[in-house]
């Protein structure tokens, strides 16, 4: 919990602190006098006078204000004329207009640097694997299949997922993907959300080449006799239809013998290996969790599912599924125990998940499967790189821009926001996968945060602008009466957002 709570402060600082610097710039530059520079809220616990700034650090960390003399509209008549230069409220609209900006311009600045930077370094980047892909399904149609890498969409680089549900109803017309070093380009013509959804529904959980026998005893497959070569994941050799040699080792990867298997689909790949006495090392029950389900029906770790409800098990996430599927209150399992085979039944628990309900019975695997793997891109030189930082930012800028319309109106669901906890999560997650997705998460949500501060709502940069533009229309300041409204207004509007994001945090938790 500490190293979360430090990955998010990791997170968060520059964020905060780039933000309230631009404010703080700006206000140096056209003579304002700065009182107070704080990261955080709350009582400060860390503080420092320097040329009549308070810098502070404060007890929470969820953001950060910049106190400039006079900045209170509604008792600008107090300020002596003597000191009326060094006050906000009695700055020329062009002066407040770069002032209250300046902060959400930082963000965006800070978000090119970190692309800049990623970009000339050279960026490291998730290869994007598919997992298995099944026949009839819109993926398989249009030509795609599994363990396939996706590479570019629209002859443009594919850096990560996020960038398909970022396209939102953009159409995607072309993949580029490679396939056992052959890369091919194909029509695609699905939108990115669409494509998003699909692609998250076919997570890399590919499994390794790894059997086990009725006894659980484990063997590797080859599609090598002189080593054992995991490049094949157990479900890409299901999906080359064919007969084919394989070669079996042993435990210490050991050659042991030859099989010739002849398959059309890939049910009939594991049926062919379980006629033989093997299964895939993911069927077999890494551990139960006590009282749950499985506990309670007799299940056991080292125990090898075979079939559930009737139906025969070729994966783990086949169970899932076919646990979601069965209607019927009390299923029956077969499962290898020892040699022997085993009947129980079982009686599945329904729990509640993101509003969802969901059937367990408390067992995990003992299944290995390849992990993501990172590729590294190469540096395009100084000013390519540039020209491609200036381009990511301003087309992740229109994109946020894009998902904020949809929320307002209703076409994405107010449910997907989420508050710090959603933030810490993914912050944490993506640190713990590596520098460069830490970064680029810290990209996205600082153009998020410009984006969000920009919105015309009074008490944020925005609200300040839209009262600005109302000065120039009307020809004169807002009246007090409007602005104690507005102001009330736009503070219910962003506890609200504050409230509902929180809300959808411990949601997703509890």
């Amino acid at each position: 919990m500490l190293e979360k709570i430090g990955i998010f402060i990791l997170f968060l600082g520059p964020l905060v602190f780039f933000h309230e610097l631009g404010h703080y710039l700006f206000a140096r530059l056209f003579g304002v006098r700065v009182e107070v520079f704080s990261l955080g809220f709350g009582p400060k616990i860390i503080k420092y006078m320097r040329n009549g700034t308070e810098y502070a650090v404060s007890l929470i960390p969820l953001g950060g204000y910049v106190k400039m003399f006079g900045d209170d509209p509604l008792s600008k008549d107090e300020i002596p004329i003597s000191e009326r230069k060094y006050s906000f409220t009695f700055q020329g609209k062009w002066a407040r207009f770069w002032i209250v900006i300046g902060g959400p311009l930082a963000n965006f600045l800070l978000a090119f640097i970190i692309f800049f930077f990623l970009i000339f370094g050279g960026e490291k980047v998730p290869e994007i694997k598919l997992g298995v892909i099944p026949k009839n399904t819109i993926l398989f149609e249009k030509g795609l299949r599994t363990g396939d890498i996706l590479e570019k969409y629209n002859d443009r680089r594919l850096l990560h997922m996020g960038e398909m549900a970022m396209e939102g109803n953009n159409n995607i017309g072309t993949i580029t993907y490679k396939r056992f070093d052959v890369t091919k380009t194909i029509p695609l013509n699905l939108s990115g959300d669409e494509l998003f959804k699909k692609l998250t529904q076919y997570l890399p959980l590919l499994r390794k080449p790894i059997l086990v026998d009725r006894s659980g005893k484990r063997f590797f497959l080859s599609i090598s006799r002189e080593k054992v070569n995991d490049e094949y994941s157990l479900d890409i050799l299901a999906e080359e239809v064919a007969t084919k040699k394989l070669y079996l080792f042993g435990e210490k990867k050991e050659f042991l013998k030859e099989m010739l298997i002849s398959y059309k689909s890939r049910d009939e790949f594991f049926s062919k290996l379980a006629a033989q006495g093997y299964l895939p090392m993911d069927l077999e029950i890494k551990s139960v969790k006590m009282n749950s389900p499985a506990d309670k029906a007799g299940l056991k770790a080292g125990d090898i599912l075979y079939s559930f409800g009737g139906k025969i098990l070729y994966s783990f996430s086949s169970l899932r599924d076919v646990l979601q599927e069965d209607k019927v209150k009390e299923i029956e399992i077969k499962l290898w125990r020892n040699g022997s085979q085993v009947y129980k039944k079982i009686t599945p628990e329904s729990i509640k998940e993101n509003g969802k309900e969901r059937k367990i019975i408390g067992i995990y695997t003992s299944g290995e499967f390849y992990g993501l793997n990172f590729l590294t891109l190469d540096s395009p030189g100084f000013f390519p790189a540039i020209s491609q930082a200036v381009f990511r930012t301003w087309d992740t800028t229109i994109k946020t821009f894009d998902g904020f319309k949809k929320l307002i109106t209703a076409e994405v669901s107010f449910k997907n926001i989420g508050g710090p906890l959603a933030i810490g999560k993914v912050a944490s997650d993506s640190f713990n996968s590596g520098l460069t997705p830490f970064f680029l998460l810290m990209a996205f949500i600082s153009i998020n945060l410009g984006v969000i501060n920009l919105l015309p709502i009074p008490v944020l940069d925005g609200g300040h602008i839209m009262f600005i533009i109302l000065e120039i229309v009307n020809r004169g300041p807002v009246s007090r009466k409007k602005m104690e409204i507005a102001q009330q207004v736009g503070l219910s509007i962003l506890l609200l957002l504050m409230v509902g994001a929180i809300f959808n945090d411990f949601s997703r938790l509890f």
